[in-house]
This record gives C-alpha cells, structure tokens and sequence, in this order.
C-alpha cells in the first residue's frame, strides 16, 4: 500500500531531526574532550582539591562518633591537629630533614656516577643515564682535572658577553621564580578547594545533583553518594597503609645504620599513595642510598623494601581496602601507565581514585 505525502514528510523531517541531534552531539562530545586534554592540569587541580575535602570530611566524621560537636567545628579542630602535627614536624625536625635531605642527594648522585661507571666497565650502553648535572660530583668533590687550565686574560668582558650572560641569568632566574609560584599556587588552590568541600558538602552534593535532568536525580543521587563513601574508605586505609610504610621503613632503615632513614622513610610514605609504580620507585631511592654504606647494607635495605611491599600488597591493602576498592592489579596498573603518559604526574598519582570513580559508575550501570 503506498504511503500518503504527509507520511512521507514526516518520516524526512524524523531522519533530518535524528541527523542533526546525533551531529550535534558528536561535536559537543569531541568538543568535550579537546577541553578536557587542554585543560587537563586545572581538572586534575579540582579534583584533587575534591579528594582533599572527601578526606577532611571523613576525619570529621570519624570525630563525630567520638563527640556530637557541630560539623564545622568538628572540621575547625581537625584543621588545627593537621596544622600542628605539620608545623612541629618543620620547627622541631626541619634542619634535621634538610639536613638529610641534602645528604639523600649527594649520595644518589654519587651511587648513580658509581652505576654509570661499573655497567661501562662491562660494556653496556649507558646513554639514558645521562640527566645532565644530576650525575655530577656531589657537592663537595671537586672534579679531577685532565689538562691545565688556560692562563686567565686580565681583560675585561665585552658588553656583549655581559649582555649575554645576564640575559642567562635572568631566564634562569625567572624560571626558578615561575616554577616556585606555580607550586605554591597550586598548593593553597588544592587546600582552598579541600576546605570548601569539606566545609559544606551538602551544599555541593546537592548542586551536582540539580545540575542533571529531574528524570535521572534519584540515580546521580546514588552514584554521588557511593562515590563520596568509596573514596572516603579508600582516602582512610590509604593515609593508614602510608604512615605504616613510613614508620617501618624509618626504623628498619636506621637500624641497619643507613643514612638519612627519616628522609628515606619519608618519601617510602608519601610515594605509597601511587600504587606499584610508587614502591617500584621507592624501593630503588632506598637501594640507591644504601650503596654508600656497603653491598651488605644494601643488599639489606632490599630485603627490607621486599619485606615492607609484601606487608604492604598482601596484609595492610587488603585488610584495609578489601570492602574500598577491588580492581584487578593489572587493570589498575595499564590505566596508570596510560594517563602517566598523556597527563604526566597528575595522571599518575591520580589514577586509582579516578578508576575508583569509574568503577562505581560501572557498577551502578550494570545493576540498572
């Protein structure tokens, strides 16, 4: 039966609507992600002030169960331990950690030229450990001269050479200055962001929330607020596993008599909180470090480090985490490698909590 001239017309006008709505959603779709690539940095600075509000807000309420305070001042007193806990580590240990500090540095500069030079003596190509200064004698050493030095002329400098070199001087300054206050700036932007959310988190839940269609709230309800417990599981076990390797590392370490233990324990902590790749980086700062005291003392430290990871990968993680976060290891460790390599460090260190998020969101699709 042929079909009427109005059928006709609506059924060009359904396929030119359909055309046109999937086209406009394909460029609002890659419009979103060449803003998303462009403006990676400043995502990753948000949420990462998002993850240091979720933390804030769970200590909150783990000191709610101990006292029926209200919640901003629950959040006050919580602000003030952390900023007293930080200031007595500076004032009381600050000479002392950079005292180590310096002496952490030296050492690896001096194990890794003792590196470079034992796999030459065998033959093996040693090119991609050339990090410019970093493989210089440490500071201290001088450098053996191979030839004299040329007689120094008493003449002085051109106004080009002057010119030059001041040029040089200030670039290199300005960057250093550059680099300092993009640091900071990014610190206190995290911490200004951290203590908004966690100051009022209702506030912000809510908002996200009426910011999607009214058919889909009760849904975006559920994921938002899974997503704000999965974190805040995942954000306590993580800062427990991270002091724990801190302070195993720190005794082990200064009981086998390596230098610069508390550094070293230290930074065994903090690159705790990047799965696999930042014990694979921790362990080898440590080995590194424990060469200038001997083969036995290293070879001591690794066995230590070996020790700490087996705690940390078969005990601590799955005890803490075991209702937080469930992705397999190879899983996690591709989606590091793979945002590591696009977004740099921000990718790297943010990448459980991100597949952490994703998770959720594909666990609450497949239950729909």
């Amino acid at each position: 039966m042929a079909t009427s001239a109005d059928e006709r017309i609506r059924s060009r006008n359904d396929l030119a609507w359909a055309i046109a709505v999937g086209g406009i959603g394909t460029v609002a779709f890659a419009t979103l992600l060449v803003a998303t690539w462009y403006f990676a940095s400043t995502l990753f600075l948000i949420f990462a002030g998002m993850l240091l509000g979720v933390g804030l807000n769970a200590m909150t309420h783990l000191l709610g169960r101990v006292t029926s305070l209200p919640h901003s001042l629950r959040l006050a007193i919580i602000c003030l331990l952390l900023a007293a806990g930080l200031s007595g580590v500076i004032f009381l240990g600050g000479s002392t950690i950079a005292q180590q500090a310096t002496v952490l540095s030296n050492t690896i500069k001096s194990q890794l030229v003792n590196v470079k030079a034992f796999l030459e003596k065998y033959g093996v190509d040693t090119s991609y450990l050339d990090f410019g200064n970093l493989t210089a004698p440490p500071a201290g050493q001088a450098a053996t001269p191979e030839a004299p030095a040329p007689a120094t002329a008493h003449n002085l400098p051109s106004a080009g050479t002057l010119a030059s070199s001041g040029s040089a001087i200030l670039s290199q300054t300005w960057k250093i200055v550059l680099g300092t206050v993009g640091a900071v700036g990014n610190f206190f932007i995290v911490l200004f962001l951290g203590l908004c959310f966690a100051a009022q988190p209702g506030v912000y839940r809510n908002g996200l929330i009426y910011m999607t269609p009214a058919k889909r709230r009760a849904s975006v309800t559920i994921v938002v607020d899974r997503v704000g417990d999965t974190l805040e599981r995942w954000l306590m076990a993580q800062l427990i596993t991270m002091f724990a390797v801190f302070l195993i590392t720190w005794i082990g370490l200064a009981l086998l008599g390596i230098p610069s233990s508390f550094i070293l324990g230290v930074q065994a902590g903090l690159l705790t909180f990047i799965p696999t790749v930042g014990a694979l980086v921790g362990g080898l700062v440590v080995v590194l470090a424990s060469l200038a005291s001997g083969w036995i003392a290293a070879l001591s430290a690794f066995v230590l480090f070996l020790g700490i990871h087996a705690l940390e990968s078969y005990i601590l993680t799955p005890m803490l985490q075991r209702q937080a976060l469930e992705i397999p290891p190879a899983t996690l460790f591709a989606f590091q490698i793979l945002l590591g390599v696009v977004f740099g460090v921000w990718g790297l260190a943010l990448a459980l909590p991100l597949m952490a998020v994703v998770k959720v969101v594909i666990d609450f699709m497949k239950e729909e």
